[in-house]
């Protein structure tokens, strides 16, 4: 079996490296999606998901670097359930409506906007020849964050 989700959307922050016990780095970042469409009865919808991602290793290291608040990205990876429910991760946000977030383990990330290497369009992925992509076996417990 094999799922894969791809996404565009802009960091709601500056990304977050850590280092696990056994010192391999993990970045985390948000993304917002945004979509926008007219009701029948004229009347503009929208609707802004967003997605926690964790780099791992080497694509850790590179998002680190170049992203930053409001950058535009794409992100294609895997969703990583909650392990209680099986499906997003849910809270109740402090005005007391609740909130839910989509975890994304990213294999691959492109920078679509500005400040990427040689001031271009960048790729970062997730596993160069002899480096796995998946991130090493542990309990999510033990993320430092």
């Amino acid at each position: 079996m094999y799922q894969k989700v791809t996404i565009i959307g802009n960091l709601g922050g500056d990304p977050e490296m850590r280092y696990m016990p056994d010192g391999t780095p993990v970045t985390s970042f948000s993304v917002a999606t945004n979509r926008k469409w007219k009701n029948s009865d004229g009347s503009q919808g929208e609707e802004t998901i967003w997605f926690r991602v964790s780099a791992w290793r080497r694509l850790a290291e590179t998002t680190n670097q170049y992203l930053s608040k409001g950058r535009q990205v794409f992100v294609e990876g895997r969703l990583t359930a909650d392990r209680a429910t099986g499906g997003p991760r849910i809270w109740t946000a402090n005005d007391g409506t609740p909130r839910a977030s989509f975890e994304i383990t990213a294999l691959e990330v492109k920078f679509l906007s500005g400040g990427a290497p040689s001031g271009d369009m960048g790729t970062a992925t997730a596993a160069t020849p002899g480096e796995s992509a998946a991130p090493p076996v542990a309990d999510e417990d033990d993320i430092p964050f």
